[in-house]
């Protein structure tokens, strides 16, 4: 990517934040996910990373942050599409950590379509909804029972949950249902002591940009933003540390919106 994204590789510094805790992150290899691991790891937490396995380069480079940092990085390649690999993803961070302190649902799938929902196939419609959707509904379901009082849920979002795009049909309603699940599943999480929130990103700079949007889309990005550009991974980091941390104990059922200025609803 040119040019390439910032993850805070550079810049992020810990103060502890999240010491001894551990952590289960989707789409740990790249982008937003990949900014979430760094930022955990120098403040204290150890990792347990998800990712498909072609990314495999991009995890191992991710996890060797992660070790730098001193902390533990278990890597479980898989797709997150199969219902079987998410409860595996749980039962390895508890095989190896005995329990599940953070579990940040950061996988995402989307692909443009410039003739919106007429070009929109059911082999699409599918693959975002099972990667963005159903995911998380299982790996909340698999993960809720290895999860103390204090222990926190973080999902991913969108502003296309707001203001959806016509060429983005399909993940900005996969988008919205994220934001329906957190605010219901805050409520039953709650009565256990375990916090569920959400980060709504805007435009930001990974890989799923040029890699799922049109050329001219991709030189115009974050452009419509009061800020004039896209966000970096690393801009986000803080976010979801905030959540995870007891910083944000009493914060729950929230949708916390890194845009660069555009507004939510």
């Amino acid at each position: 990517m040119e040019p390439p994204p910032d993850h805070g590789e550079e810049s992020y510094r810990g103060s502890g934040k999240l010491a001894g805790c551990v952590a289960v992150v989707t789409g740990a290899d790249s982008g937003i996910g990949r900014a979430v691991c760094i930022a955990y790891a120098r403040e204290g937490a150890d990792l347990v990373m998800s990712y498909l396995p072609e990314e495999q380069p991009q995890a191992e480079s991710t996890a060797d942050l992660v070790t730098k940092a001193g902390r533990t990085a278990v890597l479980v390649p898989g797709d997150i599409q199969q219902e079987e690999h998410c409860k595996a993803i749980v039962e390895r961070a508890v095989e190896q950590f005995g329990r599940i302190d953070i579990l940040v649902n950061n996988a995402a799938y989307q692909m443009a379509q410039k003739g919106g929902l007429a070009d929109i196939t059911t082999e699409q419609l599918d693959r975002t909804f099972k990667t963005n959707v159903y995911a998380m509904f299982w790996l909340c379901k698999a993960a809720l029972p290895h999860m103390n009082p204090g222990s926190s849920v973080i999902n991913t979002s969108s502003i296309e949950a707001y203001q959806p795009k016509p060429t983005l049909l399909d993940y900005a309603a996969a988008k919205g249902a994220i934001v329906n699940f957190t605010k219901g599943f805050a409520v039953e999480a709650g009565e256990k002591g375990i916090r569920v929130n959400t980060v709504a990103p805007g435009p930001i700079w990974t890989p799923l940009i040029p890699a799922t949007m049109p050329p001219d889309d991709v030189k115009s990005f974050g452009a419509n933003t009061p800020l004039g550009r896209p966000g970096q991974p690393a801009e986000l980091a803080a976010a979801y540390v905030f959540l995870a941390s007891n910083d944000a104990s009493y914060v729950n059922a929230e949708v916390l919106g890194v845009t660069g200025g555009r507004p939510l609803g």
